[in-house]
């Protein structure tokens, strides 16, 4: 049973004191919600809440111009916990946020917040907040979607990866025709620049490496249809499923990893086949020209333009635009993980998280997902070892195996006394140990059930070797037996 303890601090500038507050500040609020997940698991989330008035250097930094520069201004000054919420509440007639606007979220872990009448309303407000910043109930049902029914899963809920100590990201670049194009890209510079600032920010979360390659003669293996109107080729919804399967045996990433492999394919269409676009569920077509695979990856489409000279010497040297490309691929990277920003109500305005590719409070989301999945991984894992153990009498368990399990239990419920704690950083730490010792644990040489067999079966196995040995023994013993029995019979002759 799982408890999720968020802090929250609710700091209140000068003028934005709704006049109905129960308390004098400050004071403490505990709020607790319970998210059933199936028959034997729930979630009980509980926001703790601090409601304060705001420090000297608060004040000062809430007097800035815009919200990005109070929002910036107020990052060092908060609590650094990862896990943690500082809602700023300003003044109705604030000229920090815009006309229309009475939530803004930051980059960091904290927002501010319009007043708004009463209690009632910042109540209501504060709500909305916490569902967008930390977990939902639609998030925990994804992270433990091994155990919830189909029913209560909503249609992304499979899409994002499983959680993983680790995780290779594989860059290709698809050139089917080398005769008619010689195709450059700057993938190291466009890694380094794009990609590498985000997998910082998610090296809490995993390990990442990232490595690329070029693969020539490597076609979709869908032949598209020509449309006569465009002058150009289509790949519909219901044919891009079919393009993956051999793709992927040319890729050849996936059969050496120990972790999840995503890939990013890059396909120029080869001139035949020119331009190749790809079309959405209504027919039009897609405007980033590319799609992604569940747990598997994405591909784009990069289209090169023909010349229609007939003097044009081939092959054409293709420099590809690196930027519109890693836009397409970083957004597929969110995908992956979960991080697709869900519909805000109109009252709210988001920061983008600019080149760091995620938001501290979207890490501390997928944290969130991360050590509950972990949990119910070890949790999983050591049942079925339970399982094995119970089926096999005379199986062995090593000392080394023993201390495992222990050592993945201790952890996992450490882990879970951290997250009713509110200590998210080391909750995940805890549970990635967790899952460490559980998998060792489970895949050690030595409990390999066809190293033990039943009593039955060792019976099935060595009576038709022995049997054949046995009956002339047994004939010869019988023999010895009646021969001492007749002699015993037999008077003994004195002279």
């Amino acid at each position: 049973q799982f408890q999720l303890t968020v802090p929250v601090a609710v700091v209140f500038a000068p003028g934005s004191v709704p006049g109905d507050l129960p308390r004098p500040l400050p004071f403490r609020d505990v709020q607790e919600m319970e998210i059933p997940v199936n028959l034997r698991t729930s979630v009980t989330s509980r926001y703790e809440t601090v409601y304060r008035s705001t420090t000297a250097q608060e004040n000062i930094a809430l007097h800035a111009a815009t919200a990005q520069e109070a929002d910036a201004a107020l990052h060092p000054l908060q609590d650094a916990l990862l896990g943690s919420l500082t809602v700023y509440v300003v003044s109705e007639t604030s000229s920090l946020l815009p006309q229309g606007i009475n939530v803004y979220v930051g980059k960091h872990r904290s927002a501010l917040v319009r007043a708004g009448s009463g209690l009632a309303t910042l109540h209501s407000r504060l709500q909305q907040l916490t569902q967008v910043m930390s977990f939902t109930s639609s998030s925990i049902a994804a992270a433990l979607s091994d155990g919830v029914p189909d029913g209560q899963l909503g249609p992304d809920a499979r899409r994002h990866l499983k959680s993983s100590l680790g995780y290779e990201i594989t860059f290709s670049l698809l050139n089917p025709d080398p005769k008619s194009h010689t195709v450059d890209w700057d993938i190291e510079d466009a890694v380094n620049r794009y990609v590498q600032p985000v997998l910082d920010k998610l090296s809490l979360v995993a390990n990442f490496s990232v490595d690329s390659q070029i693969l020539y003669y490597a076609v979709l293996g869908v032949t598209p249809r020509f449309d006569k109107e465009s002058s150009s080729f289509l790949l519909s919804t219901h044919s891009l499923p079919h393009v993956i399967n051999p793709v992927e045996a040319r890729l050849g990433s996936s059969a050496t990893s120990l972790y999840p492999v995503l890939n990013f394919l890059l396909y120029v269409p080869e001139r035949s086949h020119s331009p190749l676009y790809i079309q959405d569920k209504d027919g039009a077509p897609v405007s980033t020209n590319a799609f992604h695979s569940p747990r598997w990856g994405g591909i784009m489409v990069y289209n090169v333009e023909t010349p229609t000279s007939p003097q044009a010497l081939f092959p054409l040297h293709v420099e590809v635009d690196m930027v519109r490309v890693m836009e397409v691929f970083l957004a597929q990277l969110r995908l992956l993980f979960g991080l697709s920003r869900e519909e805000l109500p109109t009252e709210f305005l988001m920061e983008s998280p600019g080149n760091e590719g995620l938001a501290d409070w979207e890490l501390d989301r997928l944290l969130w997902a991360h050590t509950i999945e972990n949990i119910a991984t070890v949790s999983t894992t050591l049942t079925s070892l339970a399982q094995l153990l119970d089926k096999i009498g005379n199986i062995v368990i090593k000392d080394d195996v023993a201390s495992e399990v222990y050592r993945a239990v201790s952890s996992a419920q450490s882990a879970m006394a951290k997250l009713a704690a509110g200590h998210l950083h080391s909750a995940f730490q805890a549970s990635k140990e967790a899952v460490t010792s559980s998998e060792r644990a489970f895949f050690d040489p030595s409990l390999l059930h066809l190293l033990y067999f039943p009593d039955d079966q060792k019976f099935a196995i060595y009576i038709p070797l022995f049997l054949p040995v046995a009956v002339p023994i047994l004939l010869s013993l019988a023999k010895i037996v009646r021969e001492t029995k007749q002699r015993k019979k037999e008077p003994t002759k004195m002279d």
